[in-house]
């Protein structure tokens, strides 16, 4: 039906869009605390972007994505993630000239194709941020302590942080060759997918959402027994970090992130009143994916929130600000006669910096006061034939319920002296 959007899309609608901005506000707020910067890239990219920087076999590349061909025959996917755009931005864009760390974060719209649920929609909203051009540890740490930051800063406090490194190409294929050998014996106990993965990608396994409680899963090898010396300096460097700034964590030797882009560290926060739609971020190190993409070698570390997500646990939590948007002033037109000098009025009083707003319907003059009360203002000013010709206008505080006539050119002052009295007091 056309008066119905899309499954698994939403209207954000005038009521709530404020808890929207809200976010945004605190991510813009912390973001530049931190030193990133926003980037902002294209909602739709080249498919084979995300096929070779997400990686074959994982469920968003087999399943999820929007993909199309487009009127020249190219095969044109949705974002459905935004570390590959980042990362292809930061290439064709030369950002990397002088050598420097480049530090982004990005809010938008994402696409999968999943099953919509609370907190999950096929059109989704994503902040997240990455760190491109260290190696060092201390990247690691600040990314995980920004997104415990933002999280913090809405009034979320029964947050997890679970923590493990997932290795790097040197020692992650004897870690697949454990993998194997161990789901070699429960084949046909895993699911069909999980049959499907375990040549391709037996790292996804455990990832696995249908397999995830069974029996055998638990004796599964742990990847941190395989790390190389290098993973192992660098995994311990990042939970001593944590530790000294106060951060508290789990060590979760299944925690392998959904993505085949991460190397070494990865992480997931938990939001524990969310119960079973409990992780709000999540993200790692993917020293691997540039050079993937046709780059040089170059370390990057990042994470991803989505805010649907977020907003569903703030609302859950009652952490959300009054959404009671408030007005300065409204107009009150009495006849046709008033009508003109209102709108003058109306004008006059938005160039001067005020928010105002009037009737345009004619309606009665009870009508249009109970429109002011609907829209919270601070003022009703009322123009009838009598204020018209005298140059006044009544001025009602719906406050204090009391009222007086004010010259004309008078209004704007006399407004402004009564708000800035009320913000000093």
């Amino acid at each position: 039906m056309l008066t119905n959007a899309p499954r698994g899309t939403k209207d954000i609608l005038p009521d709530t869009v404020g808890h929207w901005t809200y976010v945004e506000e605190k991510i813009r707020k912390i973001c530049k605390h931190y030193g990133f910067h926003e980037l902002r890239t294209p909602i739709f990219e080249h498919t084979e972007l995300f096929q070779r920087g997400i990686g074959e076999g994982t469920d968003v590349v087999d399943k999820e994505m929007y993909t199309f061909t487009d009127r020249g025959s190219r095969s044109i996917t949705l974002r459905p993630e935004n570390t590959a755009s980042a990362v292809r931005a930061y290439l064709q864009n030369k950002l990397y000239g002088d050598n420097s760390l480049v530090k982004l974060f990005y809010m938008g719209s994402m696409f999968r194709y999943d099953r919509p649920q609370a907190g999950r929609m096929r059109e989704f909203h994503q902040f997240g941020v990455e760190s491109i051009g260290a190696e060092s540890p201390l990247s690691d740490a600040e990314i995980i302590m920004l997104a415990v930051d933002f999280l913090q800063s809405l009034g979320m406090k029964d947050l997890s942080l679970s923590l493990n490194s997932v290795g790097c190409p040197r020692c992650r294929p004897k870690y697949r060759e454990a993998l194997k050998a161990y789901f070699r014996e429960h084949f046909g106990e895993l699911c069909k997918d999980c049959n499907d993965r375990f040549e391709r990608s037996p790292l996804r396994i455990l990832d696995c959402k249908i397999d995830a409680d069974k029996p055998f899963m638990a004796g599964a090898p742990k990847i941190t027994d395989c790390l190389c010396d290098e993973c192992k300096d660098h995994f311990e460097r990042v939970k001593k970090l944590l530790t000294e700034a106060g951060i508290d964590f789990v060590l979760d030797p299944r925690l392998v992130r959904g993505l085949d882009y991460y190397t070494k560290t990865a992480f997931e926060i938990k939001y524990l009143p969310l119960g079973a739609q409990s992780a709000v971020a999540g993200g790692g190190r993917y020293d691997g994916l540039i050079e993937e993409m046709g780059g040089k070698p170059t370390p990057a570390v990042g994470f991803a929130t989505g805010l649907e997500r977020v907003l569903l646990a703030l609302e859950k939590q009652n952490l959300l600000p009054e959404n009671t948007p408030a007005e300065d002033a409204f107009v009150v037109a009495l006849g046709d006669v008033a009508k003109e000098p209102a709108f003058c009025l109306l004008a006059k009083l938005r160039r001067a910096g005020l928010t105002a707003s009037m009737d345009f319907a004619g309606r009665s003059m009870k009508a249009q006061m109970k429109q002011a009360n609907k829209m919270h203002a601070r003022f009703a000013l009322i123009l009838g034939e009598d204020e018209v010709k005298e140059g006044t206008v009544m001025m009602k505080d719906m406050v204090a319920s009391k009222q007086e006539k004010v010259p004309l050119a008078e209004i704007i002052e006399t407004i402004n002296n009564q708000l800035h009295s009320e913000v000093d007091d």
